[in-house]
């Protein structure tokens, strides 16, 4: 997921009313929100009105509420419904139309939007066509989009929000329960901080491989005195991009390791900028191949020189770290298969407890999901950060792997939350529970556990990082996972295997 943001269209509205299918109906004449908590509900007269004013003139109740508020319920309808959408919203929709991210989407919507007299459905076409005589009617906006959807009436049910609200709730009570009963490792001393801010260099290379029309660009971090001769490659999530973990990077180089960081091309922050602009489509399934395939390759050029070329780094005993997609490729690398059996059975279903943000990507690898199993034997270990698991993966293979995990959630995580994603898998008598072990960032949420370059404090996540990678690849250094002595001051870091 940034990792694992989302469509950049104005407003969610938007994506709502594509849940419907393209008929010679009349457009929808009302909008009805139904208000949570409150056994309440508000109608506006989408026939007559073309602008903020008028939608206030169709109802008491607003004009009430206007003139109470001294006009701010008319600013505040100007800027959800009237102000312009941007140029390029029908550019993304007609890029999107059909893909399984862009369903997955709006059946995540589908709770939330009722559409009167017509089935509901994903393909997203009908909001295409919608915009599309908005645009052509010169009501470049949500109301003019609304005016054009076709049924009998358009339905906002907000007390889905609630529900929603609930859900993430019960999907991070475990992991906050674990952690205030959790010991935060002490944190790291000042000292192995410091080394970050020198005793590395870094460098822009390009590598060409088989499996991309395009080569790679990998960013190499690499000691500067002692080398200890070992290799870690670290992988972007979904929408970034390696400059957001520079900062694990240079602490592990400065502590003698070399230190890999690939563009993931087919998604990463370019081709979010390009999505956006609609002049690509979303990720494609085939991705969740490619993406572990261009870490395989970058080891493969370090055996045949082409990328750290004069070092002697060995290749046959790797460490993975990856956040967000960067680390479900890593779990797939240290020997978990996927399958798509989960993914087809629960992936329809909009009520499921379990389901959360992240289910909208994994939903969208359903395709390509049997064909992910892609483990290289040189990774001997691997730290992932907040991966979508749940669904892709095969946890019966977890006895089986080859690496060993150390998963990262945060508590506060909302994109990937730790309960389904990071706790279950790893509760004890499950399979994925075989000497992998999982630490919970308290406050700890999907983006501030990264570590770009420029923050303006050290990276939460790398002394632990470091220590991991230490005790796994054999390396004697100042700081061990089971030395302790890898917490942070202000997220407090804590191993709670022992209470699942």
């Amino acid at each position: 997921m940034t990792s694992f943001p989302y469509f950049r269209l104005r407003g969610l509205a938007a994506a709502m009313a594509s849940l419907l299918v393209a008929q010679s109906v009349d457009a929808v004449e009302r909008l009805t929100f139904t208000l949570p908590v409150l056994d309440e509900s508000i109608s506006l007269d989408l026939s007559r009105a073309t602008n903020a004013r008028e939608l206030i003139d169709s109802n008491p109740d607003l004009q009430e509420l206007d003139l109470v508020g001294d006009g701010s319920v008319q600013k505040l309808i100007e800027s959800l419904l009237t102000a312009p959408l941007p140029e390029e919203t029908s550019s993304i929709v007609r890029q999107s139309l059909g893909h399984p991210l862009f369903e997955q989407l709006l059946l995540a919507v589908s709770e939330l939007v009722e559409v009167k007299g017509l089935p509901a459905h994903t393909s997203g076409r009908m909001i295409s066509e919608a915009l599309t005589a908005a645009y052509r009617d010169d009501q470049p906006h949500l109301l003019g989009f609304l005016r054009q959807v076709p049924g009998d009436e358009l339905s906002i049910n907000l007390q889905a929000l609630a529900f929603y609200a609930k859900r993430l709730r019960a999907n991070q009570d475990d992991a906050r329960a674990l952690a205030q009963k959790g010991t935060a490792a002490k944190p790291v001393s000042s000292t192995i901080v410091a080394a970050a801010a020198s005793g590395w260099t870094r460098s822009q290379r390009s590598v060409a491989v088989n499996h991309r029309p395009q080569p790679l660009q990998v960013t190499e971090i690499v000691p500067t005195t002692r080398s200890n001769g070992r290799l870690i490659v670290i992988s972007h999530g979904l929408w970034d991009e390696p400059s957001s973990f520079e900062g694990w990077a240079y602490l592990l180089a400065a502590h003698g390791y070399s230190v890999l960081l690939p563009d993931h091309p087919g998604s990463d922050a370019k081709q979010q900028e390009l999505m956006i602009k609609g002049k690509q489509p979303p990720p494609a399934s085939e991705e969740l191949r490619l993406r572990p395939m261009d870490v395989t390759a970058v080891i493969d050029a370090v055996e045949t020189g082409n990328l750290l070329s004069g070092s002697s780094v060995q290749t046959d005993s790797v460490a993975i770290v990856g956040h967000s997609w960067g680390a479900t490729a890593a779990l797939q690398l240290g020997g978990l298969q996927t399958t798509s059996r989960k993914l087809s059975a629960r992936c329809q279903d909009p009520r499921d407890p379990d389901r959360n943000l992240s289910w909208i990507l994994q939903c969208s690898w359903l395709k390509g999901a049997d064909q992910g199993s892609l483990a290289d034997p040189r990774v001997r270990t691997a730290v992932v950060v907040s991966p979508p698991l749940r669904l892709l993966f095969d946890e019966a293979s977890g006895p089986s792997m080859h690496a060993k995990l150390l998963l990262v959630s945060g508590t506060r995580d909302w994109v990937v939350p730790s309960d389904p994603e990071a706790v279950v898998p790893l509760r004890k008598g499950q399979p994925l529970a075989n000497g992998h072990r999982i630490v919970l960032a308290s406050g700890g949420d999907h983006f501030n556990l990264r570590a770009p370059v420029g923050a303006e404090e050290p990276p939460i996540l790398g002394p632990l990082i470091l220590a991991w990678v230490n005790d796994h690849l054999g390396i004697t250094d100042s700081l061990s996972f089971k030395g302790g002595g890898w917490g942070h001051q202000r997220v407090p870091l804590m191993d709670v295997t022992s209470q699942l």
